[in-house]
């Protein structure tokens, strides 16, 4: 299929494309997930997957209603095992569902993020009487170990309950649902990779709106036994971020975002501990700390080093 072509769109379908980042048990939880849903509108279920994970696949048998379907052996730029590189399996892989997804509505989760039993029914309702153009959900935090606790609170504070709907600048796809307009808006910027920042930016730009919601929530869990095993993950994404921050900003802005870089881990630090405090986790975000704060180092070196180097 071209990057200029659609898909065959199906009146009142909702596609799902699920981003696998662990598979195996993770994921198959993920599907069960998905049987339980409530009320759910006319679903369509794409899994897409790439030669390096061929253990994707073989979960066809036990979930006929999923749509499993290989990507081959894309090429990556980082090497595969690498953060960069899983990284842009995942953002290829979610490329390969939209392009094929022929939902009215369209949305994308992650296998690390089950949703809970309404989130089908949430989104169809939420979509069919607003005009947002996606509409985010709440990513609540399944873990309770200081580890990856914090990295839940780096990642996904902003979207973590309690707090009150509305526009926002920013939703994430570990948790997003699009009207089929926006997918088709931002089909240029996404035939090849997906890049969240690009497509919300994209919408914003046109006149949309993203509405961040703590209805249609899932529950992130992560199982990381140690710290080592997590800053090249920080260090990698965040690259990819600030690489394609760099493509959108003026030559000015970038050189005042390279200048910024020392200083970003103790603004994102000091903003993580006021947030969490009126939240209510003051304690649970001081007994994390040790672990949070070398993420937002590695975070914020690879935010600088995709802004000096423009490589994701």
């Amino acid at each position: 299929m071209s990057a200029s072509a659609s898909a065959a769109v199906v009146a009142g379908r909702m596609s799902l494309v699920i981003t696998v980042v662990e598979g195996g048990d993770t994921l198959r939880a993920f599907l069960h997930a998905l049987r339980a849903q409530v009320d759910a509108p006319a679903l369509e279920i794409l899994a897409p997957y790439d030669d390096s994970r061929p253990d994707i696949g073989a979960l066809a048998s036990e979930f006929p209603e999923v749509r499993f379907f290989s990507i081959g052996a894309p090429t990556t730029t980082h090497p595969l095992a690498s953060a960069g590189g899983q990284h842009e399996l995942f953002d290829r892989r979610r490329a390969a569902g939209l392009k094929v997804a022929s939902g009215e509505l369209v949305g994308i989760l992650e296998d690390r993020a089950p949703p809970r039993r309404d989130w089908c029914a949430t989104m169809a309702r939420l979509h069919a009487s607003t005009n947002h153009a996606a509409i985010g959900g709440a990513i609540d935090c399944a873990s309770n170990d200081s580890l990856n606790w914090a990295f839940h609170a780096c990642d996904f504070s902003r979207y973590a309950p309690p707090f009150e709907a509305g526009t926002r600048m920013w939703i994430s796809d570990v948790n997003v649902c699009y009207k089929r307009r926006a997918v088709e808006l931002t089909r240029d910027l996404w035939h090849t990779r997906f890049h969240e920042p690009e497509v919300h930016w994209r919408l914003l730009e046109h006149g949309g709106t993203l509405f961040l919601t703590p209805e249609a929530a899932v529950d992130y869990r992560t199982r990381y036994t140690s710290l080592l095993g997590v800053l090249p993950e920080r260090f990698g994404w965040a690259r990819l971020f600030g690489c394609v921050r760099a493509r959108n900003v003026s030559a000015l802005e970038r050189l005042k975002l390279i200048a910024a870089g020392p200083l970003i881990p103790f603004v994102l630090f000091a903003r993580h501990a006021r947030a969490q405090q009126r939240r209510g986790f003051g304690a649970q975000f001081w007994r994390s700390a040790p672990w949070m704060f070398p993420m937002l180092c590695a975070w914020s070196a690879g935010e600088v080093w995709g802004y000096i180097t423009r490589r994701g």
